[in-house]
């Protein structure tokens, strides 16, 4: 399989996200990776425009928790004053099913968060076998998937 630089985006086909609110849940669980995911993602958003006080953040403890963060920040923001929502983890491969389940898990919800409401919850999760895939997904090798979050998180918010 091969990973392109999820880094780069065009800026002209990108809408100006001057008048846009985005909502930023992150996972403490392996926080040097998401830490690094979340740089991306707020880069990216100034970059395109968003001003440094539209851009709320809140962490979770962990992967799993992402769905709860994302439905009280839309619960909080009555489910329009957020133009868009960001979950940022990292589940990494080990010896259980526990990987299996807590990423079937987040993604189910995160589904089912963009079906019951009418606002956009952007999948930023990376779910990877090994320490060294994440590292190079959250600003290594191949990029930052937290750039190319944000990007979709402002096509999203304007569509």
């Amino acid at each position: 399989m091969a990973t392109t630089d999820l880094s780069y985006y065009d800026k002209t086909t990108i809408p100006n996200a001057k008048e846009l609110r985005f909502g930023i849940v992150v996972s403490e669980w392996n926080a040097d990776i998401t830490e690094n995911l979340f740089k991306g993602t707020k880069e990216t958003l100034l970059d395109c425009g968003a001003l440094p006080g539209n851009i709320i953040r809140k962490n979770v403890p962990g992967s799993f928790e992402l769905v709860f963060g994302a439905k009280k920040l839309i619960q909080q923001f009555n489910n329009s004053d957020l133009d868009a929502i960001i979950v940022i983890g990292n589940v990494i491969q080990g010896e259980t099913k526990h990987f299996d389940f807590v990423c079937q898990g987040v993604t189910q919800g995160i589904k089912d968060l963009n079906v019951l409401y009418n606002i956009p919850v952007i999948f930023c999760v990376l779910t990877d076998d090994n320490k060294q895939q994440s590292i190079d997904r959250s600003g290594g090798k191949h990029g930052n998937k937290g750039t190319e979050a944000a990007i979709t998180a402002i096509k999203m918010a304007e569509f």
